[in-house]
């Protein structure tokens, strides 16, 4: 199967800051997989490498390939990559309808704006999508009065309109009480068990649904492990990552920290 992320030896910076150097990292297609890390390590960078908002400093040496692809057209490229992050919902247009909200994904926009047109099997598409998800009451609604769990639902309907073979989902469950924590995984639970595969970015342990096997440590911009989640995910690994004591503890297939 192709790899959803091949980098190597890849250098990146933000403005005049060098956030990576000579980064290597594969995220392959056949499980999935969850990015983990402190603030500053180079987290939100990657999301940006993988939806294509940033680009490497050119080198003969290195590449970022997405899908065995080195270069995209983003609109072509959302289709096989649907991304969900908590700064597309901070930043989302407060006016835009429901409907209008999922439609967006078919042009990776802002909203929907007046040159754009929308097929009868895409406006039906967005519709079931809506339903799908339990939000077709508020399909109506503007985004600026939905709370902040229906905001977060109705941006995944947005990145599923062209059901891509792989979400991204960036602190999926950031800026949500318990009750919309829980039903929001259990929702990319049931995508994950449908065949979905899955990129979570975070660094909340309780994130992690007991779907993804793969674990990711970045730190410092420099990716620190890769493997399997059963070997990663114990107390003197995150001890070490966090730098800070932490003992782990798993319930029910999810696993979670407290101060050690």
């Amino acid at each position: 199967m192709k790899k959803i992320l091949e980098i190597k030896n890849a250098s990146v910076f933000q403005g005049r800051t060098q956030v990576f150097k000579d980064l290597t990292l594969d995220i392959n297609s056949s499980h999935s997989t969850a990015i983990i890390g402190p603030n500053g390590s180079g987290k939100s960078t990657l999301l940006k490498l993988l939806g294509r908002e940033i680009y490497p400093v050119h080198s003969s040496e290195s590449f970022v390939r997405i899908f065995a692809k080195e270069r995209w057209v983003v609109s072509e490229l959302k289709k096989y990559l649907g991304i969900v992050s908590y700064s597309l919902q901070q930043n989302y247009s407060a006016d835009a309808m429901g409907l209008y909200v999922v439609l967006s994904g078919f042009y990776g926009s802002d909203g929907v704006w007046s040159f754009q047109s929308f097929s009868n099997d895409q406006i039906e598409k967005a519709k079931s999508t809506i339903r799908d998800l339990g939000l077709y009451e508020l399909i109506g609604r503007k985004f600026e009065t939905m709370s902040t769990g229906e905001q977060r639902k109705f941006l995944l309907a947005r990145a599923l309109v062209h059901d891509p073979q792989v979400l991204v989902l960036d602190e999926p469950t950031s800026g949500l009480d318990l009750r919309a924590s829980f039903k929001y995984l259990e929702d990319i639970r049931g995508l994950m068990r449908s065949g979905k595969r899955i990129v979570l970015v975070t660094h909340h342990i309780h994130e992690i649904p007991p779907e993804i096997s793969q674990i990711v440590f970045l730190k410092d911009g420099k990716v620190v492990a890769n493997g399997p989640k059963d070997k990663l995910l114990n107390s003197q690994n995150l001890t070490d990552l966090f730098e800070t004591p932490i003992n782990v503890v798993k319930s029910n297939g999810y696993f979670q920290t407290v101060p050690g």
